[in-house]
């Protein structure tokens, strides 16, 4: 079972608390009607699906029901932060470091 931390409640709670809302940070298009359709369609469905660290949306449903950002690690499912929506992107370097001195 996974572990989420909830940076608006402060609460660290089970998955089942939660549901993944994709990719973190993607920005929208200023004017989406000037884009091409194949333009149009890598901003909808086209995502990193990187292995290792990945930003990603979550939202706490059954609680706050806020959206939030998290960095996971694809690979071992261990969540390295969360924050909330709005803010910067964490230093990606320092978490790995803090993750390897674990």
């Amino acid at each position: 079972m996974l572990l989420i931390h909830c940076p608006y409640c402060d609460k660290t709670l089970p998955e089942i608390e939660f549901v993944y809302a994709g990719e973190a940070h993607i920005a929208r298009p200023a004017d989406p009607s000037a884009m091409s359709d194949e333009a149009w369609r890598d901003y909808l469905y086209i995502r990193t699906n990187a292995r290792g660290p990945h930003f990603e949306r979550w939202r706490h449903i059954h609680g706050c029901a806020r959206f939030f950002n998290a960095v996971r690690d694809t690979v071992s499912d261990r969540f390295l932060t969360t924050y909330k929506a709005g803010e910067p992107r964490p230093d990606l370097a320092a978490l790995l470091a803090k993750e390897a001195a674990r």
